[in-house]
C-alpha cells in the first residue's frame, strides 16, 4: 500500500515464506518495497528508523510479556514524532474463536512511556471466515 503510494516502504514478517511471497506481489505490481525476515519483538537490533509503521494483525497475537517487549522494540526504531498506526482485534468482538481480542485499556496502558495516542476508533479487520470482518480498534499512537 505505501510502495503503490510512491513512499518508501519496508516490510517485515517473521515467516520467510510471507517475506517471499510479499516480493512476489511487489514485482507482479512493478512496485518498489524492501522486504526483510525480521522479528518485532527485536527491531532495535537494526539500525534502520522509520517515521511511520502500519500493524495490520500483529499487536493482538502478544500476550502481556511480548505486548511490552513489542512496544520497546517499537520505541527503539519509530524516530520522535513518527507515527504507529495500529489495528487490531477488539474485546468487542463476540465469540470465542480466532486471535486474542484486545481492550482500549490495553492499548492506553501500553503505550505510556514515550508515546502520545493520537486516537483509538472502533474499525473492522477484513477476514476471509466473515464477510463483515471483525470488531477492531484503529489506534494512532505518536512517538514523544
Amino acid at each position: 500500500m505505501a510502495a503503490k503510494l510512491g513512499l518508501d516502504a519496508t516490510g517485515i514478517d517473521f515467516s520467510p515464506r510471507a517475506i517471499r511471497l510479499a516480493e512476489q506481489k511487489a514485482q507482479e505490481r512493478g512496485l518498489d518495497a524492501r522486504f526483510f525476515v525480521a522479528d518485532a519483538l527485536e527491531l532495535e537490533s537494526s539500525s534502520d528508523k522509520y517515521d511511520t509503521v502500519l500493524d495490520c494483525g500483529l499487536f493482538h497475537v502478544f500476550d502481556d510479556r511480548d505486548r511490552a517487549r513489542f512496544v520497546k522494540s517499537l520505541t527503539a526504531t519509530v524516530e520522535a514524532d513518527g507515527r504507529y498506526f495500529m489495528l487490531c482485534f477488539s474485546d468487542q468482538q463476540p465469540g470465542d474463536w480466532g486471535p486474542r481480542r484486545v481492550s482500549r485499556a490495553e492499548i492506553q496502558s501500553s503505550f505510556t512511556d514515550g508515546w502520545r495516542i493520537d486516537s483509538i476508533e472502533k474499525s473492522l479487520i477484513e477476514i476471509t471466515i466473515d464477510p463483515e470482518g471483525a470488531c477492531a480498534w484503529l489506534a494512532v499512537i505518536a512517538r514523544s
